[in-house]
This record gives C-alpha cells, sequence and structure tokens, in this order.
C-alpha cells in the first residue's frame, strides 16, 4: 500500500497563504487589543482605585505572566487537539473575558479577571508561531511572520488607542464593551479564515515527563537560549517603556489628557510596518544584523526620551517601538527555523521568556519610577537593551 503524499508547505502568493495572512492579523489584533488594552488607563486606575502606580500596573503584568504560563501548557495541548482548535477556543474566551471585564468595577475582581485573560489568551502567541513554522515553506517564514508580529502590532495601538479615546467618550466600561465586541468578530473571522494543519498530526498521551524531556531539549540549545534572553530584553524595556510613559505624560510638564496620552501609542503604527519588513530583509540578509539594528535603535531611543520635551519623548519612543518590532519579528522567525522538532514547544519557551521581561521587569519599573523618576526609568530600559545589543553580536544559525 503506497503511502499518501505529503502536501507541500504552502508558499507566497498562493490563496491559503493570503489566508493565513488575514487569519493570524485577526488573531494577532485580537488577542494583542485586549491584552494590552488597560495601559493607558493605568494612571485612571491608579487615582480612581487609590492605589500606587506599580499596584495599577498589575493590571497589565497579571495578565502578561499569567499568558506566560498559559502558554507552556496550551502548548502541550495543541499537540493533542491541534493548533487551529486551541487558537480560536482561546479567542472566543478571551473576547468573552473582556465583556466579563467591561461590568466589573472592584479593583480585586479586575485584577481576578485579567489574569484570567492571560490564562485564556495563551493559545495565541506560541501556537501561532508554531503552526506557521509547520505550514509555511521555509523561504518564505520570515515573510509570514512578520505579518503576524504587525497584527499584533495593529492591535496593540488600536487597543491603546480606542480605550483612551473611548474611554473619554464613554466609560472605561464602555470602551471595554466595544472592545470585545471586536475581539468576538475577530474569532469568528479567524475560525472561517484559517485552513487545517497539513504538517502536524495531533499526539496523545505525551505526559508532563514528555514535555518536560521536549522543553529541556530545547533550552540545551545555546543558540535558543540567546533567542530567548533577547526576547526577554525586547519586552523589558518595551512594556516598562509605555507603563510609566503615561504617567510621565500625565504628570508635569506635559499634563496630558487619558485621551491624549493615548495617541503615542500611535507609533505601534511603525510596527505594522517594519515587522513585514524585518522578515523580508532578515529572509535576505540575515538575522543578525537586523538584531543589531534593533536593538541599536532600542537603546538610542531609550535615551532620546530623557529630555522634558514632547517632541524627544515621541522621537525616543518612534525608536524605541520600531526597534522592538524589528526586533520581536526576527527572533520569532529565527526560534522556529532554529528548533529542531517539537515547534511548538520552542515557540512557548520563547514566549515564556518573552511576556517574562514583559510582566517581571514592567512591575519592576514601578519602582524605578516611584523613586527615581524617568531618569531611573530609563536607566533599567537602557540595561536590558544593552542585555540584548551583547547578545545580538553572536552569530545566529540560518536553521
Amino acid at each position: 500500500m503506497t503511502a499518501a503524499p505529503v502536501a507541500p508547505q504552502i508558499a507566497r502568493g498562493t490563496a491559503p497563504f493570503a489566508r493565513i495572512r488575514l487569519a493570524l492579523f485577526l488573531a494577532g489584533f485580537a488577542s494583542f487589543a485586549a491584552i494590552y488594552c488597560v495601559q493607558p488607563l493605568l494612571p485612571a486606575f491608579s487615582k480612581g482605585f487609590q492605589v500606587s502606580p506599580a499596584q495599577s500596573s498589575l493590571a497589565l503584568s497579571l495578565t502578561t505572566g499569567a499568558l506566560a504560563g498559559a502558554i507552556m501548557a496550551m502548548a502541550g495541548l495543541s499537540q493533542r487537539l491541534g493548533r487551529k482548535a486551541v487558537m480560536a477556543g482561546s479567542m472566543f474566551a478571551g473576547a468573552a473575558l473582556t465583556l466579563a471585564v467591561a461590568r466589573l468595577g472592584d479593583w480585586h475582581a479586575l485584577l481576578a479577571a485579567r489574569f484570567g485573560l492571560g490564562l485564556a489568551m495563551g493559545g495565541v502567541p506560541a501556537v501561532a508561531m508554531a503552526y506557521l513554522a509547520e505550514e509555511i515553506r521555509p523561504a518564505d517564514l520570515g515573510r509570514a511572520m512578520g505579518l503576524y508580529i504587525g497584527g499584533t502590532a495593529f492591535g496593540a495601538m488600536m487597543g491603546r488607542v480606542g480605550m483612551g479615546g473611548l474611554a473619554e467618550l464613554l466609560d472605561w466600561r464602555g470602551a471595554m464593551a466595544v472592545l470585545g465586541g471586536l475581539c468576538l468578530l475577530a474569532a469568528l473571522g479567524f475560525a472561517l479564515l484559517l485552513p487545517p494543519s497539513r504538517h502536524f498530526t495531533p499526539r496523545a498521551g505525551i505526559g508532563l515527563a514528555g514535555h518536560l524531556r521536549l522543553w529541556a531539549g530545547h533550552l540545551r540549545r545555546p543558540a535558543l537560549q540567546r533567542l530567548y534572553a533577547m526576547g526577554f530584553c525586547l519586552t523589558s524595556v518595551f512594556v516598562t517603556l509605555f507603563n510609566y510613559a503615561t504617567f510621565r505624560l500625565s504628570a508635569p510638564p506635559f499634563g496630558l489628557t487619558q485621551g491624549q496620552v493615548s495617541l503615542i501609542f500611535l507609533a505601534f503604527g511603525l510596527g505594522v510596518v517594519a515587522s513585514p519588513l524585518a522578515g523580508r530583509l532578515a529572509d535576505r540578509f540575515g538575522r543578525g544584523r537586523l538584531l543589531q539594528l534593533a536593538f541599536g535603535l532600542i537603546l538610542i531611543g531609550s535615551l532620546a526620551t530623557l529630555p522634558a520635551s514632547l517632541a524627544a519623548m515621541a522621537s525616543g519612543v518612534a525608536l524605541v517601538t520600531t526597534g522592538f518590532f524589528i526586533g520581536h519579528a526576527v527572533v520569532s522567525s529565527a526560534v522556529g527555523a532554529v528548533a529542531e522538532g517539537a515547534k511548538g514547544h520552542a515557540s512557548s519557551l520563547y514566549l515564556l521568556f518573552y511576556y517574562a521581561g514583559s510582566s517581571l521587569t514592567g512591575s519592576l519599573g514601578g519602582w524605578f519610577w516611584q523613586h527615581l523618576g524617568w531618569p531611573g526609568v530609563v536607566g533599567l530600559t537602557v540595561t536590558a537593551a544593552l542585555a540584548g545589543l551583547l547578545l545580538s553580536l553572536r552569530p545566529v544559525p540560518a536553521r
């Protein structure tokens, strides 16, 4: 009996590639809009709930911390249930929790719901990366991954900017309800558009020991260790800078309103452009040079925000944003390409470190803001950027 032929991986320019591109764009939009929509609201939370800036940042840090842990579990679950089922389930659950958050006014209930959102959304990021690494032709992987990261940039931007603007027109609950409805529509579109996996066979009965062996195998590889550390550095700078930029811009000498502060997140539009471009350039020129450029931009941008000038803040934020999305697109595609088998487990480890940087350093930045002001926050982000730049000087394997 002749074995069934293996379907070729999907190439750029085909109809399935276009469907994957749109479906993963929707996934990136919905998941990142829901996760980061509270960021422009942190000063309002601090004032309205009578909590410190560091405590208000828990509305985001608890979500990303739960997300980091959930990614590990969801990656294992997708080995049994399949990639598409886990991603779609996560998106529907995330939309439902976002709608639920809109009805909450108690601070601790809000934090609990946001923690649950992080758990629910764990099925999107790691599984999306694994799906692309399995289904897309290696020559087109950088471009496909860049388009997905572009979707996350668009979602993160619209979630933050939209939430800031709507919160001034309605209130934060009304704005959250609107976002929850959009996330539900995105989940429906994703479920209809994404083609089923053709290069993945569900594996039941791996067990915890089996998952641990797969994760341990990836962690023993120096090339992946560096990529994971760079992911930690990327979000350490990015989330910390934006968390406390909202406080700085709300206070003198800037004194901006909540809606005006949210406009700094329009810088994420640069990520929509930079991510796909970075993927193409990495495929053509190699990942090492792009990573050095990314961390160089992040370092310069962090330092540029030091003067008490709105123009300096805007310029610095733009540079950091561009560098972040270049770095994230390149490192994301590198993890999928470098991993030898069990790509879902490799991706989940990357995102564990990635979101650990967001959660841990993002919360730590609150101490620096309260005790050392904006120069302290910049000192923390510069340290993380320098660490990432040093890591990027080592060659990154092509495969």
